[in-house]
């Protein structure tokens, strides 16, 4: 698992599955999702380099991550741009 988190500035999904642990901050972040914790960014699994929708809580590292893949069992909190493992209960 990738141990620090790679922002990136252009919306390049292919790229961003190709390299786990890369973030893309939305332009309309906080705008879409649950007005308590909305849509922050897309993530690149640090494990598996899934793409996935991220919350506002998420990025703050309040509310661990979870790998939406199917066959990835990534759970991880986000700490100061660090991606912090986190064992399945």
């Amino acid at each position: 698992m990738v141990a620090e988190l790679c922002i990136v500035t252009e919306w390049l999904p292919e790229q961003m599955e190709m390299e786990p642990g890369s973030i893309f901050v939305l332009e309309n972040a906080g705008a879409v999702g649950d007005q308590d914790d909305p849509y922050w960014a897309v993530l690149s699994c640090p494990e598996c380099g899934t793409l996935g929708l991220i919350t506002r809580r998420q990025m703050r590292g309040v509310v661990p991550v979870i790998c939406g893949s199917n066959v990835c069992p990534a759970q991880f909190v986000i700490v100061d741009e660090q991606v912090v493992p986190r064992r399945p209960n």
